[in-house]
């Protein structure tokens, strides 16, 4: 580990004196790569300096322990530089561990509605409301991709494209079967109900991620319906794409004009085709390795919502929360920064073990 940190050393200071360097300001495309790899370089290096001086403090206490006078206060300041540098080696490990190439990227946030009939639409449109109100609060944009709704304003389906800074690093472990234990407003006896839905979150994929042959797509137009508010078109504007290699099939009927709903369509087939490379590749990779926060399967459970005991409960990690108001506004920083810790250990615990 110390090698690899002497050479980021290295390079970090190569970056910084070309970057001093007035002639690199009239290359735009050179000067923001340098930034970039410099932005990214700077808190491991300046953690890895703080572990360095930690040391330097640390042996200079430990001369001093064999001055009388200055034991007692030097035993002191030596366990204390070793307690910083221990915590400083333990951040360390965690900033090298190798980062997912889509943690910086965009999302796909797709939200359907699964058992329990209109009471799941109603939940389902409970968590549309919960991770909008998330993105707002994160400064992050969103923007429907699609939207099928019941005459309850219930949400069958939904897409929804979340744009911003680290948003599938945040969003990525929200994949997976929602549960809600809820009195239904429908039900007049009050007895507690049991629904579901399922979300899935994908990076959001560009053209050059991943090329599509116009012959393996067959794409249909329709009229647009929808319920509560939604418009109605008259003309074919929906859009229906069939990936027919892999039977994937996506709509689009949120925008009036065709052409929009062809290009937000083809938006969500590129990302859910590259999520199943991705996955793909994963599988073959660690086939024998159950990470801590799951798979991301979308068959596998991953939180129940318990609103007449007021709980939230993260079944991968164990985790529980009582404030299940403040998680559906959107407070969900709490769950997801245990996910996050959560998998980095796992991650910890993983690389330790590799020869």
């Amino acid at each position: 580990m110390l090698e690899k940190l002497n050479a980021m050393e290295l390079r970090y200071e190569s970056l910084q004196a070309q970057l001093s360097d007035a002639a690199i300001y009239t290359d735009a495309e050179r000067l923001r790569s340098l930034q970039r790899e410099l932005g990214e370089l700077s808190p491991i290096i300046e953690t890895y300096r703080n572990w360095k001086q930690a040391g330097d403090a640390r042996k200079e206490a430990e001369r001093m322990l064999s001055d009388p006078e200055l034991k007692d206060l030097a035993r002191e300041e030596w366990e204390a530089e070793t307690a910083r540098q221990e915590q400083l080696r333990d951040e360390l490990r965690v900033l090298l561990l190798p980062k997912n190439p889509d943690d910086d990227k965009n999302v796909i946030l797709e939200i359907r509605s699964g058992v329990g009939g209109e009471e799941g639409a109603l939940f389902a449109r409970s968590l549309l409301r919960m991770y909008m109100m998330y993105a707002q609060k994160r400064g992050w944009k969103t923007e429907f991709l699609n939207l099928n709704e019941t005459e309850l304003g219930g949400v069958r389906e939904c897409a929804l494209l979340v744009k911003g800074e680290s948003v599938y690093a945040r969003l990525k472990f929200e994949s997976g079967v929602h549960r809600v234990q809820r009195v239904p407003e429908t039900e007049s006896a009050g007895r507690v109900h049991t629904s579901a839905a399922t979300v899935a979150v994908f990076p959001e994929a560009e053209e050059v991620d991943l090329r599509i042959d116009p012959k393996d797509l067959k794409i249909d137009t329709y009229r647009s319906s929808g319920a509560g508010g939604q418009h109605v078109n008259k003309t074919e504007s929906a859009i229906r794409i069939t990936h027919l290699p892999t039977g994937l099939v996506v709509e689009c009927q949120d925008e009036r004009s065709q052409f929009k709903n062809r290009d937000k369509a083809m938006k969500v087939l590129r990302s859910r085709l590259l999520d199943m490379e991705r996955e793909k590749r994963a599988a073959e990779t660690a086939a024998e390795r159950k990470s801590m926060v799951g798979s991301g399967d979308r068959s596998q459970r991953v939180r129940t919502y318990n609103f007449p005991q007021g709980r939230v409960t993260d079944h991968r990690i164990g985790l529980t929360l009582y404030q299940i108001d403040a998680i559906m506004d959107g407070a969900l920083d709490e769950l997801i920064d245990a996910l996050i810790t959560a998998d980095r250990a796992e991650q910890l615990t993983r690389f330790a073990g590799s020869p």
